[in-house]
């Protein structure tokens, strides 16, 4: 990718930051609205962001025909480089009579066909800050305009994204609340979790249907038949999760994961990253204590300790013959920890798998949820 055609006015020293997909929608778009206004072409445009932060951008891929101007300029996501780093955003801008300024989305711009979203069902995926800053470019030069925000590249995009998990089809979102990117934070990673775990409420799903990540979505599918698109995926914010779907108001969950985060849970970890320490093994050690002879215990900790996985320390419990007491133990500590992070006004099943050993643990409502989840996702596809 070419070098950024930025200037970050205020803190030209944070070169980590880039812009946002509604920046580049904004500052194309006053561009054309410039040139439409003016007859003159415009090689670079000033663009004040929501943050307060000045962008000095180049515009690009000038058209003008048929009393329409368009223009793109290039996205740069900074360091936290993302799908959309790099793609060209488009915009045309048109005069119109009728006194209003009017936005829509173009070829690669998602359109929204689920509620609970920023913008109404049916219209193109461009929330509303953006909106907001791409009126405010062009109505100093075109009062009145038909403004059309195209991504070339939207729609093959749009795939390794959440958008069709969030029912958006056809393209990606033209995005920003800053209009900066900064590197990704953890409260952006919440902020994500929240939106979809709200768009899920709106479909009046029987019951919440989460994991960690992609190895328990990927269960949840091969063994037992539930899309993977219909599971929320917490990552590490376990507790942070749980709060999220009580305030949604959810009720009750299904809750799916590999033993090697799901140990961690068992011990009162809130936040299964590494960084909060691996006490895997020390967890384990601890259960396995109540169900080992006190003869044999010492060697079977020495065992667990000297584990790099938990798959390795499950062959040692098997070995033990303790690992069928000491799983069902660990896995009922990891539903009542979530429980009690939940507040106690969730009713949360458990599933714990291993990808080498399969199913480990499970809570006795955990079939049930399964079922009515199953039943759900067919009747879902029936209408």
């Amino acid at each position: 990718m070419k070098e950024r055609s930025f200037i970050l006015l205020k803190q030209q020293q944070q070169p980590l930051f880039g812009y946002t997909t509604g920046s580049c929608a904004a500052a194309a778009a006053g561009a054309a609205a410039q040139m439409l206004a003016t007859g003159n072409s415009v090689r670079y445009v000033s663009l004040r962001t929501p943050k307060g932060i000045v962008l000095y951008l180049e515009i690009e891929h000038i058209k003008k025909a048929d009393g329409i101007v368009s223009c793109a300029v290039q996205k740069d996501a900074g360091a936290d480089s993302d799908v959309t780093d790099g793609v060209y955003v488009y915009a045309s801008v048109r005069r119109t009579n009728d006194g209003q300024i009017r936005i829509d989305g173009g070829s690669g711009v998602g359109r929204v066909t689920l509620p609970g979203l920023d913008q109404p069902v049916g219209s193109a995926a461009i929330n509303r800050v953006p909106r907001r800053m791409i009126a405010d470019a062009v109505r100093p030069y075109c009062p009145s305009a038909e403004i059309i925000i195209a991504i070339p590249q939207g729609a093959e995009l749009a795939a390794k994204t959440f958008n069709p998990k969030l029912g958006i089809v056809g393209g990606i979102s033209v995005l920003g609340t800053s209009g900066i990117v900064e590197p990704m934070s953890e409260q952006a990673l919440l902020d994500t979790i929240r939106i979809e775990l709200h768009v899920r409420r709106l479909q009046n799903v029987p019951l919440l249907l989460m994991a960690p990540g992609n190895y328990g979505k990927e269960f949840l599918l091969g063994h037992y038949g539930l899309p993977m698109d219909d599971c929320v995926a917490c990552s590490n914010f376990v507790a942070d999760a749980l709060a999220l779907a009580v305030a949604e108001g959810y009720t009750r969950m299904l809750f799916v994961g590999h033993i090697g985060k799901l140990v961690k849970i068992a011990g009162g970890v809130r936040n299964t990253h590494s960084r909060y320490g691996d006490r895997r093994m020390e967890i384990l050690a601890d259960i396995a204590k109540r169900y080992c002879p006190a003869e044999s215990f010492p060697l079977v900790a020495q065992k667990l300790f000297a584990c790099v996985s938990t798959d390795e320390a499950v062959r040692v419990l098997k070995e033990a013959g303790v690992a069928s007491a000491v799983l069902a133990d660990m896995t009922e500590r990891i539903r009542l920890n979530m429980q009690e992070w939940g507040e106690g006004r969730l009713r949360i099943a458990v599933i714990v798998f291993s990808n080498v050993h399969g199913v480990l643990g499970m809570t006795s409502d955990a079939p049930a949820y399964v079922q009515e989840f199953r039943s759900f996702c067919a009747r879902k596809t029936e209408a």
